[in-house]
């Protein structure tokens, strides 16, 4: 007893969660047998015990993080503990919204500090004149949780001078932002936009909204507009990148960088399509974004394996021996939670309610789930296949996505509204 007063709040839930999956002999095993989903909705209880599984190894890996600059990307195959980038990677934003989220959970305020510390480390971007599309990724992911749960005044701050670097990326003869600067001469892309571009426009939406420049929404309008008009084949599948001329605005061509080929379906390329045009369709209301999102949903579905987890691309010549991505399936699973609460088709909206519980059941079953493997929340992601990096291990934005989707379930049952502002 005396031991157990020694626990905080959170340390109770986690405690909690480990009798509970032991007495269950692991609470996935109620939803997933064999290869292929025995049950496909994720109740009240078993979101629950998931949420505080993650927080579980969330607290594993807090205190093996040297410092705030230090943020988690990846766990190599065999290890047990995360790899490490500096606050210039892309992915620096994911860790601590992931801590912004577990706060958010159980309000238990040692999660808010760790929150603030790896959120407030990214800072100095800005001062270094970075000039990168994944701003968004970095900004609104972190600071953006941050002020929306908090509603710190020097976090808006931070978000506005963020918008107002990634604009410096907007091209008007093309009307889509510039994704990879480093690619126009290396690979003679004049003007590039990546499928993953779309992610970014939520930072400039929210901008435009909260004090920013009222003409980052007309920007993000363009964006996801030309996106639509050229990044989408007829058969609704997406490039990952389109490269245009930089001076005339014309669309030159539909390549791949991180899929298998040019005409191929990339697993997370189509995630970022799904994604981002169900965010542009709440922040505008157009109703093509929905049908777009609801188009690039589709032939996702169709095209799934029985155990809702795609492999790294639709079309990679060894399946079903390639490798499978889970962030794919934690980024889709998000997405479709809040497109089942768009629009007037109640059928599609059914669907893609049951299709999202679907895919966290098999995420949260032991195949996907890293458990004492490692201190990630989900094994089996792919990174960068064509590159030979980060192929079959736990990557950060899959944790990421992962939480979220488990909150905007959390919020759907409990009659809330999927995503808070």
């Amino acid at each position: 007893m005396k031991l157990i007063k020694k626990y905080t709040k959170s340390c109770l839930v986690v405690v909690a969660y480990l009798v509970s999956a032991a007495c269950t002999n692991k609470m996935s095993q109620s939803t997933i047998s064999g290869n292929g989903l025995s049950a496909t909705s994720m109740n009240a209880n078993v979101v629950n015990e998931t949420l505080a599984y993650c927080e579980a190894q969330a607290r594993k890996a807090v205190p093996q993080i040297p410092a705030y600059d230090k943020v988690p990307r990846r766990i190599n195959a065999g290890e047990k503990t995360w790899q490490y980038v500096s606050i210039d990677d892309w992915t620096s934003g994911f860790w601590p919204g992931i801590l912004w989220y577990v706060y958010e959970h159980n309000k238990d305020n040692f999660w808010k500090e760790k929150a603030q510390g790896f959120t407030q480390a990214l800072e100095p971007i800005l001062d270094r004149q970075k000039w990168d599309h994944d701003l968004g990724f970095m900004y609104y992911c972190s600071y953006g949780n941050g002020y929306r749960i908090t509603k710190n005044p020097a976090y808006k701050q931070i978000l506005l001078r963020a918008a107002d670097s990634l604009v410096t990326l907007y091209n008007p003869k093309v009307g889509t932002i510039l994704s990879w600067p480093s690619m126009v001469k290396k690979m003679n892309w004049p003007h590039n936009t990546i499928a993953d571009n779309m992610m970014n426009l939520e930072l400039l939406f929210w901008a435009a909204k909260n004090g920013g420049k009222k003409e980052y929404y007309d920007m993000a309008v363009s964006h996801a507009t030309v996106t639509m008009k050229n990044h989408i084949r007829p058969d609704n599948s997406m490039y990952h990148v389109a490269v245009y001329d930089d001076k005339t605005g014309q669309f030159i061509k539909g390549v791949t960088h991180q899929g298998f080929a040019d005409n191929t379906m990339w697993a997370r390329g189509q995630a970022w399509g799904i994604y981002g045009f169900t965010m542009c369709y709440r922040e505008t209301g157009k109703p093509e974004f929905l049908e777009t999102a609801q188009k690039l949903t589709e032939i996702y579905l169709k095209r799934l394996p029985p155990d809702k987890v795609p492999y790294w691309d639709f079309d990679a010549p060894n399946i079903p021996n390639e490798s499978r991505d889970a962030s794919t399936a934690a980024i889709v699973a998000s997405a479709l939670l809040e497109l089942s609460t768009m629009g007037e088709n109640l059928a599609l909206k059914t669907k893609y309610r049951q299709e999202a519980e679907a895919m966290l059941a098999s995420l949260s079953s032991d195949k996907y789930l890293a458990n004492d493997q490692n201190n990630a929340f989900l094994l089996h992601s792919t990174g960068h296949r064509p590159n030979g990096t980060e192929i079959d291990v736990p990557i950060i934005y899959a944790d990421y996505y992962f939480i979220e989707a488990l909150l905007r379930l959390q919020r759907l049952q409990a009659g809330q509204k999927v995503v808070l502002r």
